[in-house]
């Protein structure tokens, strides 16, 4: 992101909070709110990331729900199969989840670069898939129940600060220097820049959007055990409405939707501004429905102001 889109959008974000807390003066700074936003941000956040991958490399993930939910129930189950064994049952079903999230990011890969399905073809094909599946698995109903050594995972802290919140960090500035530092991050702004170019200039372009899927996975695996922590329960439909969100706090943070631009440093700037907006919201007691509205509102303006600045900047 230029220094002058950055410039900009820590105003907008600014611009918000002000906003929030001139419509909110007795609530919206309060310790109880703070803390809330700051337990609230982490799985949304770490969900953008993993959409936020894919669309560096001009494609999109519509699965990173269903793929968190689909991870968090088999979690979920295992967890149940094991309280006899707390310990183990925790380690095996982090595996298990992170096993779930790496295969069907995989498979989102393989579709994608190999079969050569459009990103947002292969993806709502798996999003598709998986919903079902994991309706049939839980039956339609709610897996809840954890020890408390889960339940730190998503609710508790660390010298006061939210453990959640550490987690989202790690992975920030983990996936941050993998795009910035690593060979395969490099490429993946090439292909979402000129992938044609790319492909002749002997990079492996099937190698490294296989590898995009797979981070992207691995990041709803992730947010999937925050998630189910922090409800203390696992259900197929959860996070429905982050599936918009995502895409929003990615587009609002400076990635290119046509690919080959972004950073996490603009995307993170974006989720704390709208989450800012949505504390605001729920302080103010505005209809989930209407908040959901607005969002989609956002997006297309956003796209309108960067197709504009596009059109000039090319013209």
């Amino acid at each position: 992101m230029k220094k002058n889109e950055t410039t900009v959008l820590i105003g907008i974000m600014i611009l918000v909070i002000l906003s929030m807390i001139m419509l909110n003066p007795r609530t919206f700074l309060t310790a109880t709110n703070l803390i809330g936003m700051a337990f609230q941000l982490p799985e949304l956040g770490i969900l953008t990331l993993a959409m936020m991958v894919v669309m560096i490399t001009g494609g999109i993930n519509l699965s990173i729900i269903a793929t968190a939910n689909m991870a968090g129930i088999t979690a979920a189950l295992i967890l149940k199969a094991m309280e006899h064994s707390p310990a183990a049952g925790i380690l095996l079903a982090m595996a298990a989840c992170f096993s779930v999230a790496s295969a069907i990011g995989l498979l989102n890969g393989v579709l994608v670069a190999y079969v050569g399905i459009t990103p947002i073809l292969a993806t709502l094909g798996t999003m598709s898939l998986f919903n079902g599946v994991a309706i049939v698995i839980t039956g339609g109903y709610v897996i809840s129940g954890f020890s408390p050594a889960v339940l730190f995972i998503g609710n508790g802290s660390i010298l006061g600060i939210p453990f959640p919140l550490l987690i989202f960090v790690i992975t920030v500035l983990s996936i941050s220097l993998f795009l910035k530092k690593t060979r395969t991050g490099f490429c993946m702004y090439m292909i979402g820049s000129n992938a044609v170019a790319t492909k002749y200039s002997g990079i492996d372009n099937a190698a490294v959007l296989i590898r995009t899927y797979l981070v992207s996975g691995i990041c709803s695996g992730l947010a999937a055990m925050v998630m189910i922590s922090r409800f203390n329960s696992a259900k197929a439909g959860y996070g429905n409405s982050y599936q918009l969100v995502t895409i929003l706090a990615a587009v609002l943070g400076g990635v290119d939707s046509d690919g080959g631009f972004g950073s996490v440093s603009g995307v993170v700037i974006a989720l704390i501004t709208l989450q800012a907006l949505s504390s605001g919201f729920n302080l103010m007691r505005v209809s989930a429905f209407l908040t959901t509205a607005f969002w989609g509102f956002v997006m297309i303006v956003v796209m309108i102001i960067n197709h504009m600045i596009d059109t000039r900047r090319n013209g």
